[in-house]
Protein backbone atom coordinates (compact mmCIF):
# COMPACT_ATOMS: atom_id res chain seq x y z
CA UNK A 1 0.00 0.00 0.00
CA UNK A 2 1.30 3.16 -0.79
CA UNK A 3 1.78 6.78 1.34
CA UNK A 4 -1.24 8.98 -0.15
CA UNK A 5 -3.66 5.72 0.40
CA UNK A 6 -2.42 4.30 3.90
CA UNK A 7 -3.10 7.73 4.93
CA UNK A 8 -6.08 8.19 3.45
CA UNK A 9 -7.03 4.57 4.99
CA UNK A 10 -5.72 5.85 8.26
CA UNK A 11 -7.52 9.33 8.64
CA UNK A 12 -10.94 7.29 7.76
CA UNK A 13 -10.31 4.97 10.49
CA UNK A 14 -10.11 7.71 12.97
CA UNK A 15 -13.02 9.58 11.88
CA UNK A 16 -15.24 6.46 11.89
CA UNK A 17 -13.43 5.97 16.02
CA UNK A 18 -14.32 9.48 16.67
CA UNK A 19 -17.57 9.34 15.56
CA UNK A 20 -18.29 5.99 17.17
CA UNK A 21 -17.51 7.70 20.94
CA UNK A 22 -19.97 10.85 19.52
CA UNK A 23 -22.61 8.64 19.15
CA UNK A 24 -21.93 6.30 22.60
CA UNK A 25 -22.06 9.71 23.99
CA UNK A 26 -24.84 11.10 23.09
CA UNK A 27 -27.10 8.00 23.55
CA UNK A 28 -25.81 7.35 27.41
CA UNK A 29 -26.87 11.13 27.82
CA UNK A 30 -30.24 10.86 26.78
CA UNK A 31 -30.62 7.42 28.55
CA UNK A 32 -29.47 9.66 31.83
CA UNK A 33 -31.99 12.54 30.66
CA UNK A 34 -34.72 9.94 29.93
CA UNK A 35 -34.46 7.96 33.73
CA UNK A 36 -36.79 9.07 36.22
CA UNK A 37 -35.09 9.53 39.46
CA UNK A 38 -36.45 7.58 42.22
CA UNK A 39 -39.43 8.08 44.70
CA UNK A 40 -38.63 9.94 47.93
CA UNK A 41 -38.38 7.13 50.65
CA UNK A 42 -39.57 7.05 53.96
CA UNK A 43 -36.21 7.54 55.86
CA UNK A 44 -38.34 6.02 59.15
CA UNK A 45 -39.85 3.29 57.39
CA UNK A 46 -39.60 -0.16 59.25
CA UNK A 47 -37.46 -2.08 56.38
CA UNK A 48 -37.03 -5.14 59.07
CA UNK A 49 -40.32 -5.47 59.43
CA UNK A 50 -41.08 -5.33 55.83
CA UNK A 51 -38.74 -8.04 55.26
CA UNK A 52 -39.56 -10.22 57.85
CA UNK A 53 -43.21 -10.16 57.73
CA UNK A 54 -43.91 -8.93 53.98
CA UNK A 55 -45.41 -5.64 52.85
CA UNK A 56 -48.43 -4.58 53.69
CA UNK A 57 -48.95 -1.95 51.17
CA UNK A 58 -48.13 -4.76 48.29
CA UNK A 59 -50.97 -6.77 49.24
CA UNK A 60 -52.78 -7.97 45.96
CA UNK A 61 -55.83 -10.33 44.98
CA UNK A 62 -54.50 -13.87 45.69
CA UNK A 63 -51.99 -13.15 48.83
CA UNK A 64 -52.57 -14.52 51.96
CA UNK A 65 -51.87 -12.53 55.19
CA UNK A 66 -52.24 -13.94 58.39
CA UNK A 67 -53.99 -11.52 60.90
CA UNK A 68 -53.33 -12.69 64.81
CA UNK A 69 -52.24 -16.34 64.19
CA UNK A 70 -55.92 -16.41 61.54
CA UNK A 71 -55.11 -17.09 57.33
CA UNK A 72 -56.64 -15.19 54.93
CA UNK A 73 -56.97 -14.76 51.21
CA UNK A 74 -56.88 -11.61 49.53
CA UNK A 75 -60.13 -11.90 47.50
CA UNK A 76 -59.82 -8.52 45.93
CA UNK A 77 -58.41 -4.89 46.52
CA UNK A 78 -59.93 -1.66 46.52
CA UNK A 79 -56.89 0.99 45.67
CA UNK A 80 -58.89 4.97 46.54
CA UNK A 81 -57.66 8.18 45.59
CA UNK A 82 -58.64 11.19 47.24
CA UNK A 83 -57.03 14.78 46.16
CA UNK A 84 -53.28 12.56 45.66
CA UNK A 85 -53.83 11.25 49.08
CA UNK A 86 -54.27 7.19 48.75
CA UNK A 87 -55.16 4.32 51.08
CA UNK A 88 -56.37 0.43 50.11
CA UNK A 89 -58.81 -1.59 51.11
CA UNK A 90 -58.51 -5.63 50.97
CA UNK A 91 -61.63 -7.76 51.68
CA UNK A 92 -60.19 -11.01 53.54
CA UNK A 93 -61.75 -14.38 53.57
CA UNK A 94 -61.23 -17.63 55.54
CA UNK A 95 -61.62 -21.05 54.36
CA UNK A 96 -64.58 -21.07 56.99
CA UNK A 97 -65.90 -17.91 54.68
CA UNK A 98 -65.47 -15.81 57.59
CA UNK A 99 -65.05 -11.84 55.55
CA UNK A 100 -63.21 -9.16 56.86
CA UNK A 101 -61.53 -5.82 55.29
CA UNK A 102 -57.95 -4.81 55.94
CA UNK A 103 -57.20 -0.97 55.38
CA UNK A 104 -53.72 0.34 54.70
CA UNK A 105 -52.98 3.19 54.66
CA UNK A 106 -49.80 5.85 55.21
CA UNK A 107 -50.79 8.61 57.33
CA UNK A 108 -47.16 9.34 57.56
CA UNK A 109 -46.46 5.95 59.33
CA UNK A 110 -48.01 2.77 58.46
CA UNK A 111 -51.82 2.30 59.63
CA UNK A 112 -53.32 -1.16 59.62
CA UNK A 113 -57.27 -1.40 60.65
CA UNK A 114 -58.73 -4.78 60.70
CA UNK A 115 -62.96 -3.82 59.61
CA UNK A 116 -65.79 -6.17 60.64
CA UNK A 117 -69.06 -5.70 59.15
CA UNK A 118 -72.37 -4.62 60.75
CA UNK A 119 -75.15 -5.48 58.11
CA UNK A 120 -77.64 -4.84 61.01
CA UNK A 121 -76.99 -1.21 61.79
CA UNK A 122 -79.74 1.15 60.97
CA UNK A 123 -77.60 4.57 62.14
CA UNK A 124 -76.27 6.86 59.72
CA UNK A 125 -73.29 9.30 59.72
CA UNK A 126 -73.33 13.43 59.62
CA UNK A 127 -73.78 13.98 63.45
CA UNK A 128 -70.50 15.21 65.38
CA UNK A 129 -71.16 11.59 67.32
CA UNK A 130 -72.65 8.48 67.25
CA UNK A 131 -73.67 5.91 69.81
CA UNK A 132 -73.02 2.27 68.49
CA UNK A 133 -72.67 -0.66 70.45
CA UNK A 134 -72.20 0.58 73.72
CA UNK A 135 -69.34 2.73 72.24
CA UNK A 136 -69.34 6.70 71.75
CA UNK A 137 -67.66 7.45 68.83
CA UNK A 138 -67.09 10.89 67.50
CA UNK A 139 -66.45 11.82 63.94
CA UNK A 140 -62.65 12.35 62.18
CA UNK A 141 -63.05 12.95 59.02
CA UNK A 142 -65.44 12.53 55.92
CA UNK A 143 -65.21 12.99 51.75
CA UNK A 144 -65.36 11.23 48.42
CA UNK A 145 -62.55 9.28 46.55
CA UNK A 146 -61.94 7.62 43.46
CA UNK A 147 -61.81 3.80 43.64
CA UNK A 148 -60.31 1.04 41.39
CA UNK A 149 -61.28 -2.45 42.22
CA UNK A 150 -59.63 -5.83 41.21
CA UNK A 151 -60.45 -9.29 41.76
CA UNK A 152 -63.35 -10.52 43.65
CA UNK A 153 -65.07 -7.43 45.67
CA UNK A 154 -68.18 -7.01 44.15
CA UNK A 155 -67.85 -3.89 43.17
CA UNK A 156 -67.57 -1.72 39.82
CA UNK A 157 -64.11 -1.73 38.07
CA UNK A 158 -64.41 1.34 39.00
CA UNK A 159 -66.34 4.38 40.58
CA UNK A 160 -66.59 6.92 43.38
CA UNK A 161 -66.73 6.49 46.84
CA UNK A 162 -68.28 8.49 49.98
CA UNK A 163 -67.02 7.90 53.49
CA UNK A 164 -67.50 9.24 57.16
CA UNK A 165 -65.05 7.77 59.29
CA UNK A 166 -65.65 7.82 63.32
CA UNK A 167 -63.10 6.96 66.72
CA UNK A 168 -63.68 6.05 69.87
CA UNK A 169 -61.65 6.52 73.16
CA UNK A 170 -58.87 3.79 72.71
CA UNK A 171 -58.89 4.45 68.78
CA UNK A 172 -61.58 1.84 68.30
CA UNK A 173 -63.52 2.94 64.70
CA UNK A 174 -66.60 3.49 63.06
CA UNK A 175 -67.09 3.77 59.35
CA UNK A 176 -69.43 4.59 56.99
CA UNK A 177 -69.07 3.86 53.22
CA UNK A 178 -71.47 4.17 50.34
CA UNK A 179 -70.01 3.24 46.98
CA UNK A 180 -71.69 5.06 44.04
CA UNK A 181 -75.27 5.46 44.39
CA UNK A 182 -75.43 2.62 47.12
CA UNK A 183 -76.65 3.25 50.58
CA UNK A 184 -74.45 3.49 53.94
CA UNK A 185 -72.39 0.08 54.55
CA UNK A 186 -71.54 0.52 58.31
CA UNK A 187 -67.92 -1.33 59.76
CA UNK A 188 -66.26 -1.63 63.18
CA UNK A 189 -62.46 -1.03 63.03
CA UNK A 190 -59.53 -2.48 65.25
CA UNK A 191 -56.07 -0.96 64.58
CA UNK A 192 -53.34 -3.64 64.27
CA UNK A 193 -49.98 -3.67 65.46
CA UNK A 194 -47.64 -3.76 62.32
CA UNK A 195 -46.10 -7.41 64.49
CA UNK A 196 -50.18 -8.66 63.87
CA UNK A 197 -49.52 -8.96 60.44
CA UNK A 198 -47.45 -11.51 58.37
CA UNK A 199 -47.83 -11.39 54.46
CA UNK A 200 -47.40 -13.95 51.78
CA UNK A 201 -46.99 -12.86 48.76
CA UNK A 202 -48.21 -15.29 45.92
CA UNK A 203 -46.73 -15.64 42.29
CA UNK A 204 -49.01 -15.05 39.38
CA UNK A 205 -51.01 -12.05 38.32
CA UNK A 206 -54.00 -10.54 40.47
CA UNK A 207 -56.92 -12.79 40.38
CA UNK A 208 -60.04 -11.57 38.70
Amino acid sequence: MNGPVAYLVTTLGCLIGVAGVVVAVVALRKGRKAARPAAPADPFRDTDSDALRGDPRTLKPGDIVEIRRVSYAVRGSVHLNEGGWSWAEHLLDTVEGDKRWLSVEEDPDLELVLWTAEPAATITPGASTVDFAGRHYASEESGQARFTATGSTGLDPSGTLRYHDYRAQGGERLSFEAYGQAGWEVARGEQLHRADVMVYPQAGPEAS
